[in-house]
């Protein structure tokens, strides 16, 4: 049996819903476990705080809510952390109003100003305590843009020493119809070479014929020293992946995403994590090909081509999820999942490292 705790739960600490997990391990080995505390629902905008819980003993006990990045009664979400050879940890996350609807963002009748906007945070004492937000919006988002989203799931510092924050943003629609929704999203990644300070955009990837819809996207650096990008695709393509590599750390893709038909999985978020020992690329997300269900690792031992089952925690409604070293021996997996629905918890999970070998 594996190890299981709750660190969230809807409707308790003052929020109706808890959705989009985020961990990370620093560098005492505390594990971070964020996510967004949606305080009236479980919908994708109104006031949404990032809250964080901490554990010190691998994710066997938590210790009380925090709230690390709010905006008043707006939106803060999207929680992209990760963990600097300083000891620091980064968050970058963005930040809208209330009001500004996903479906009104894409029509382009949500003002710069209310639309999504990219903001970064650090902490120096292990996630105790938060700086105030500092605001990126001009280093990564183009103008004209209009959603933008980073991650979900955690960042990864590269062992240059780069941060690299996939994220995913949209265009507006071709022609005369400026008021209609764009039909299709597109990748980029956020890349700082300075620990976090400046900030400016990698690759894009802006396929616009539908054959590839590059979504919410996560990253691993795999022992070459490439970067291997795994995306959600809402598209005609085989599959509900899609996935490309770089290797220039993040700057430019060898290839275009092309369709990661070896991974069965609905339409979903999912996260990478690149083991060193072993050498294994892990991947986790729901396993049924039709319904956000039966959360199932993956591992892939050829840099992202092929991938087999490697363990799966049980047949319950499943959704997003993140992956996180926790110490030699073991795996952690932050998840949202539940009897009757998937956001009824964030669960964490540590999974042994021989069951996935």
């Amino acid at each position: 049996m594996t190890e299981v705790t709750v660190p969230f739960r809807a409707g308790q600490d003052g929020y109706a819903c808890f959705r989009i997990p985020a961990v990370v391990a620093t560098g005492a080995r505390t594990l971070l476990a964020f996510c967004e505390g949606r305080v009236d629902s479980a919908a994708d905008h109104g006031h949404i705080d990032i809250v964080l819980k901490r554990s010190t003993d691998g994710g066997r006990t938590w210790g009380p809510l925090q709230v690390a990045a709010g905006n008043g009664e707006n939106l803060a979400g999207n929680p992209a952390p990760v963990v600097l050879d300083t000891g620091r940890v980064l968050l970058v996350h963005v930040r809208a109003a209330a009001t500004a609807t996903e479906a009104a963002i894409l029509r382009g009748q949500v003002t710069d100003a209310d639309g999504r906007r990219v903001w970064v945070q650090h902490s120096d004492d292990d996630g105790v305590s938060w700086s105030a937000p500092r605001e990126i919006t001009a280093q990564v988002k183009k103008p004209g843009w209009r959603w933008y989203a980073t991650t979900p799931g955690h960042a990864l510092r590269l062992s240059t020493g780069r941060v690299l924050v996939p994220a995913n943003h949209t265009l507006p629609p071709a022609g005369t119809d400026t008021g209609a929704e764009p039909r299709y999203n597109s990748g980029h990644c956020l890349l700082s070479d300075d620990l976090g300070e400046s900030w400016y955009l990698g690759y894009t990837d802006e396929n616009t014929d539908g054959y590839v819809n590059v979504n919410e996207t996560t990253a691993a650096e795999l022992p070459d020293g490439r970067v291997y990008f795994n995306t959600r695709n809402d598209s005609p393509a085989p599959g509900n992946r899609a996935d490309a590599h770089s290797a220039d750390g993040g700057r430019t893709l060898v290839k275009p995403f092309r369709p990661q038909a070896g991974l069965t999985t609905p339409v979903c978020e999912g996260s990478v994590l690149q083991l060193r020992d072993p050498d294994l690329l892990l991947y986790s997300g729901p396993a049924d090909p039709d319904f956000r269900a039966l959360m199932t690792l993956r591992a892939s031992t050829d840099g992202g081509t092929t991938w087999r089952p490697a363990f799966t925690a049980d047949g319950l409604p499943a959704a997003y999820s993140d992956l996180v070293r926790v110490d030699a021996d073991t795996v952690g997996l932050l998840y949202e999942t539940g009897d009757f629905s998937a956001y009824e918890t964030i669960t964490f999970r540590r999974v042994p490292v021989h069951r996935l070998t």
